[in-house]
């Protein structure tokens, strides 16, 4: 069995891999069938700016809120305080009402 080893973990939103599916699909000619139904399963019907709502997010300097916090956020990109509560529930840590609502004022601004 091979011994491997994780040198470095770095999560991934789902719009990232769209980019980079997309810049595979333009260099390669022949694409897997396996990477083209990965693109479809992420039903991605709008054009969304993650890179301008993760800094926004981050900006908010919430204790205790990773970088794997904030890419299932705009993964799932919630509406509401309850979505967005769920999306903590079995992680280690627990977030005030505040925190919550700013993090939905960030996620909203994509409208703007």
């Amino acid at each position: 069995m091979l011994d491997t080893e994780i040198i470095e973990e770095n999560p991934v939103s789902k719009y990232e891999i769209k980019e980079f599916i997309d810049l595979v699909k333009k260099r390669d000619k022949d694409v897997s069938e396996r990477l083209i139904k990965t693109l479809e399963s992420f039903h991605l019907t709008e054009k969304l700016d993650y890179k301008k709502i993760q800094k926004d997010i981050e900006k908010l300097e919430i204790p205790r809120l990773k970088k794997r916090h904030i890419v299932k956020i705009i993964d799932i990109m919630p509406q509401d305080m309850e979505s967005l509560n769920a999306l903590f529930v079995g992680e280690n840590i627990t977030l005030n009402h505040d925190s919550l609502q700013k993090m939905l004022v960030a996620i909203k601004k994509k409208d703007e």
